[in-house]
C-alpha cells in the first residue's frame, strides 16, 4: 500500500468516509470547519509521495473553484503552496517537507505525521553527515594540495639557491614541511613545540612559496 494510501485510510478511519460526508469543498462554511474542508481535499483529490523518495504532496484534478478553495484552505492556515496544470485540470502542490508536515497535523493524521515526521529526521540527519564528509573531505584534499605544493616550491628553492641560504626562520618552517610533507599547519606547529605557531608557520610557508614563485619566474625570463 503506498503511503498515500494509508493517510487517506488513517483518515476515513478517524474522521469520516466519502459515503457519509460530501467530500465537495465550499466556501460557504457548510461542509464543517477548515479540517473536515481539507480533509475532504485530501481525500478527493490528494496525493502524497512516499517520503523515503521525495517530498511532494498535491490536490489535483479541480476546476478553478475548487483550487482556490484550497489555496484559502491552506493560506489561512499559514500555509504556502505551489500552482500548476496538469491535462488542463489545476494542481496545487507543496514540496517542503515542513509544509506538509503541518498539512498532515491539520488533518488529524497522527500516525502519518509520525511516520513522516521520522523519514524526515533520518534523512536530515544522513544529509548532515553527508555535508560533514563532503567538507571534511574537501578540507582534507585543499591540506593535501598546498602540502605538495609547499614541499615541491621547498625543494625548488634547495636545488637554487640551497636551504642552508635562508634565514634560520625559514629553514625551520622548510625542514618542518620535509620532515612532515602530509602534515597540517596545526600539526607543524606541535612539532615544533612551540617554537612557532600556527599562523608563523603558515606564513613563513607562504614567503617560500613566493621566493620560490619568483625563482621561476626569472629563470623563465633568462630563457626568453
Amino acid at each position: 500500500m503506498s503511503f498515500s494510501s494509508e493517510v487517506k485510510n488513517e483518515l476515513k478511519i478517524k474522521s469520516f468516509t466519502l459515503k457519509n460526508r460530501h467530500s465537495k469543498i465550499g466556501s460557504d462554511g457548510q461542509n464543517g470547519n477548515r479540517r473536515d474542508r481539507l480533509i475532504g481535499a485530501f481525500l478527493k483529490y490528494g496525493r502524497l509521495s512516499d517520503p523515503r523518495k521525495n517530498y511532494h504532496l498535491e490536490f489535483s484534478g479541480m476546476g478553478q473553484e475548487e483550487t482556490e478553495n484550497i489555496l484559502e484552505l491552506l493560506r489561512d492556515a499559514g500555509i504556502q503552496a505551489g500552482l500548476s496544470e496538469r491535462k488542463g485540470k489545476q494542481l496545487v502542490y507543496l514540496k517542503e517537507g515542513e509544509a506538509i508536515s503541518d498539512v498532515l497535523k491539520l488533518m488529524g493524521a497522527s500516525n502519518a505525521l509520525l511516520a513522516f515526521e521520522n523519514v524526515r529526521i533520518l534523512k536530515e540527519f544522513r544529509e548532515n553527515i553527508q555535508r560533514q564528509v563532503n567538507c571534511e573531505t574537501a578540507n582534507l584534499q585543499k591540506t593535501v594540495s598546498a602540502s605538495l605544493k609547499q614541499t615541491e616550491d621547498i625543494r625548488y628553492l634547495d636545488k637554487a639557491i640551497g636551504i642552508g641560504r635562508l634565514p634560520e626562520s625559514l629553514q625551520e618552517a622548510a625542514m618542518l614541511r620535509l620532515s612532515f610533507p602530509e602534515a597540517t599547519l596545526q600539526e607543524l606547529a606541535d612539532e615544533a613545540e612551540g617554537r612557532i605557531t600556527r599562523s608563523g608557520i603558515n606564513h613563513r610557508l607562504r614567503r617560500l612559496s613566493r621566493m620560490a614563485d619568483q625563482l621561476r619566474e626569472a629563470g623563465k625570463a633568462r630563457l626568453t
